[in-house]
């Protein structure tokens, strides 16, 4: 064997003696168990002590490190007089963290007191240690909260829980943190990148951070000295502002949808009773409080006498609520307003009584102050999209429900026999009273027709905030305006009318403010007025002469 074979031999030899060697450290330093000594001092040391203990725990890249520190800041870490540290599990069982086994807590064993100090050097400890827990959503949160961190001490650690994590929304929050670390790197190519990172990330929470960059000091140096970095923050900045306005935009389209479906149900039973009847019914808005007052009642029925059933009390409510102000509402035309078509000042001074007596009616039942109507919990959170518009589950039911509502009232008013007489009486009310529709009657229906719509918004409006005597009136007038606008008798028009002036008011509120938005969009439906007094589609018969 030659002298080169033999030294070959001999060194893989060695550095495999190496490895075996070096193989056990290279696995406890991966593991980092945790060491008795290390975590004697939360026993009995003073504050600095336990601080140096608290810092570095938090730097152990061991799940049971993030244990011990919840622990001691709920106060359910104990100590033995002997100095054993115990984590205390419930029902007088407790964990010994360096053995990793259960226990009796012992009697003499007594709670590790902290201070203030402490609880906030826990807090910080916390984030780091928790980047190696077991749980992803913990993992998680501990990633965002390094985020918004300055702490340049992390990167390593950060780097090294980078290096092992699987899941892709922690991978994708630990490179945020890394990259915001990163912008306090001496090296400019590193700070170049993290900028660029930053920019992709479409957060408007970094956008602070990287107009920082390219402030200047009182002698007109920049903050950022480089100026391929300053570049890169520029064009972050822009990636993240447009980000930011194409959610404000969806936010007011979607909050303006809302919102108009809240106006299309408040006022589709208005377009029925004043539309096709010329009805001025300044009641409307107290059918709508009737409406949301029966969901109250409802909800407090299903608590009391189905409490399993709790989530399903809206979808009670809805027939309950139709019926309800349907009865008041063909109570109402039976007793004062068939005696006064025709005559519209006087239907609108007794309706304007009538919602008086209404109100302080229900002020007596339920008294003066607001009732809540909790969301069930199949319409409660939200979906987010594009990273920050959170579209609320409430608001897409209400959409949804006005839809739909707005589909079967068309079927009723074009597919029955009662949708018949009422377009009938519509067009020529003494023709088909010749022909031997029962006018009186409809009328009755029709107006009862409205008034369960209004009762159906009233229900949609509870679960939009608390309910109160005054619920109705806000939305009275927005109610005559989206008739109005869409035309009087036309359910296609009050359709395009709500959507339309639920969108306006929400783009318009953030440039006005809610008062300025709300007079403007009078002061545009007067000169539209002027100019079409039809609206925006003229009614069909001889109704219009």
């Amino acid at each position: 064997m030659s002298l080169t074979a033999i030294l070959n031999f001999w060194r893989r030899a060695v550095l495999v003696m190496l490895m075996l060697t070096l193989a056990p450290c290279a696995l406890a330093a991966e593991t980092a168990n945790i060491d008795a000594a290390l975590l004697a001092p939360l026993a009995d040391g003073d504050t600095g002590a336990k601080l140096q203990a608290i810092s570095q725990l938090g730097q152990l890249p061991h799940p049971r490190a993030a244990q011990i520190l919840e622990a001691l800041a709920s106060e359910n870490l104990y100590a033995t007089p002997g100095g054993r540290i115990l984590i205390l599990l419930g029902d007088k069982r407790a964990m010994d963290p360096v053995a990793g086994e259960q226990l009796d807590l012992p009697a003499d064993a007594d709670s590790i007191v902290i201070n203030n100090r402490l609880r906030r050097a826990i807090t910080g400890a916390l984030a780091v240690s928790q980047l190696f827990s077991e749980n992803p959503q913990v993992r998680l949160a501990a990633a965002r909260r390094l985020q918004q961190s300055g702490d340049a001490s992390t990167v390593a650690l950060i780097a090294q829980a980078l290096a092992k994590e699987t899941n892709p929304d922690v991978r994708a929050a630990l490179e945020i943190a890394h990259a915001s670390l990163e912008l306090k790197s001496p090296d400019p190519a590193l700070r170049k990148h993290a900028a660029e990172a930053l920019g992709n990330t479409n957060n408007g929470a970094f956008r602070p951070i990287l107009a920082g960059m390219l402030a200047r000091d009182a002698g007109g140096a920049y903050t950022e000295p480089d100026e391929a970095v300053r570049a890169a923050a520029t064009a972050a900045l822009k990636r993240i502002d447009r980000h930011l306005s194409t959610i404000e935009w969806a936010g007011n389209l979607f909050y303006g949808v809302s919102l108009g479906s809240v106006l299309l149900l408040a006022a589709l039973g208005l377009a029925i009773t004043f539309g096709l009847m010329g009805v001025i019914n300044m009641a409307h808005g107290e059918l709508l409080m009737i409406g949301a007052y029966v969901t109250y009642l409802m909800q407090l029925l299903f608590r009391q006498f189905a409490p399993a059933w709790i989530d399903w009390y809206v979808i009670a409510a809805l027939p309950m609520a139709f019926l309800a102000t349907a009865a008041v509402g063909m109570a109402l035309e039976r007793t004062v307003i068939q005696w006064l078509y025709g005559r519209p000042l006087e239907t609108l001074l007794a309706t304007w009584g009538i919602s008086l007596i209404l109100m302080q009616g229900v002020r007596t039942i339920f008294g003066a102050q607001n009732v809540e109507v909790s969301n069930p919990s199949w319409m409660s959170g939200g979906v987010t999209l594009l990273g920050g518009l959170v579209l609320s589950y409430n608001r897409l039911a209400i959409i949804v429900f006005a839809l739909l509502v707005v589909f079967f009232v068309w079927l009723l008013l074009n597919h029955t026999r009662l949708g018949l007489f009422v377009r009938a009486i519509t067009q020529n009310r003494r023709m088909a009273d010749c022909v031997g529709v029962p006018t009186g009657r409809i009328d009755m229906l029709a107006f009862g027709l409205g008034s369960g719509i209004a009762g159906l918004g009233g229900v949609a409006l509870s679960q939009l905030g608390n309910v109160g005597p005054d619920l109705g009136r806000g939305y009275l007038v927005d109610s005559f305006m989206v008739v109005v606008l869409g035309g009087v008798g036309q359910l296609a028009g009050t359709v395009i009318a709500a959507m339309g002036l639920g969108s306006i008011n929400k783009f318009l509120e953030p440039w006005a403010g809610a008062v300025m938005a709300k007079i403007t969009i009078l002061v545009l439906i007067v000169l539209f007025v002027q100019k079409r007094p039809q609206g925006l589609f003229a009614p069909r018969g001889r109704s219009v002469e």
